[in-house]
């Protein structure tokens, strides 16, 4: 019986459960609680993100839990990317839906200085093609991929560790990004520019870009471009667990870098910080970050 108790003791992770991704999530959920309750008498919405923070709260307590079943602790390993459709959602709570003053002017300076111009709204229109507008809008929307499915390959392959990793490289890439749309909003080129017409748009892939953007995009996240960071942090954290994987997603990463500017969805000052971003928190977990404790690493 001491044996089995010492034995389940060593499994249970330490410091209450939490592993650095819950920590990122609660510090994240307080602070933008702090946001939301200082701009309810500006925009009284935010009201309601204080329900749906105290919910993220309770979710993050629950799965931290050291009893968890199997199927519990396959919810806690991924729950931190369902969070991110409601964490992005709130942004544009947060930011008044639009009537929050932007950063644009600064961003365009940025460019001008470092460019000599505007590249993402005159790259289109100096060089247009059918047939890159068609690769790379279909790159743009390989971004989804690029998060969701080195998750289920890591779950195939039943590397956990791998997972966690993978969780915490995206997770702290989108809360480090978000933090910054709150506080430094960015509208970018998409609402800034007049948009791309004619041929250029003229094709599937295009189209669809401009539905799921029509469907549901938060205004003030442009800078930094998270489409890049996330898609840079989930390369090195894949290609660490599985290295063809990580092949696949930079073949992928790189095409949307470029998609992001040449199809006028963000800055490259977007393109370049979320490269920045994406490559400094990817390496942080490569060496030193970790999506769990060791003693959890032998845990199913």
């Amino acid at each position: 019986m001491a044996v089995a108790a010492r034995q389940a003791r060593a499994q249970m992770p330490a410091g209450g459960g939490f592993r650095t991704v819950d920590r990122l999530v609660l510090v994240y959920v307080v602070l933008m609680s702090i946001v939301a309750a200082a701009r309810v008498p500006v925009f009284p919405q935010c009201a309601w993100l204080l329900v749906a923070d105290g919910l993220m709260v309770a979710l993050v307590l629950m799965v931290t839990r050291a009893e968890l079943g199997p199927f519990g602790r396959l919810v806690r390993d991924l729950y931190p990317l369902v969070l991110l459709l409601a964490l992005y959602a709130s942004l544009d709570v947060l930011n008044g839906g639009g009537r929050i003053p932007v950063h644009d002017g600064t961003v365009q300076h940025w460019e001008e200085v470092l460019f000599g111009g505007q590249p993402s709204r005159d790259w289109w229109q100096r060089a247009p093609s059918r047939f890159w507008s068609t690769v790379l809008h279909g790159a743009y929307c390989s971004y989804y991929a690029i998060l969701v499915v080195p998750a289920l390959v890591l779950l195939r392959r039943a590397d956990r560790e791998g997972l966690r990793r993978f969780v915490l490289a995206v997770m702290a890439t989108f809360l480090t990004c978000y933090g910054v749309f709150v506080f430094f909003p960015v509208a970018g080129p998409y609402y800034a520019f007049p948009r791309p017409t004619g041929s250029f748009v003229d094709n599937p892939m295009a189209r669809l870009v401009y539905a799921m953007l029509a469907g549901g995009s938060s205004y003030g996240a442009a800078f930094p471009s998270s489409h890049v960071a996330a898609s840079v942090a989930a390369t090195l954290a894949a290609g660490r667990a599985w290295r063809p994987l990580g092949w696949v997603l930079l073949v992928l990463t790189t095409l949307l870098t470029v998609a992001v500017v040449y199809c006028q969805m963000h800055y490259a000052v977007d393109a370049l910080a979320g490269l920045v971003v994406g490559a400094v928190i990817g390496v942080w977990v490569m060496v030193g970050g970790s999506g769990g404790r060791k003693s959890e690493r032998g845990v199913p």
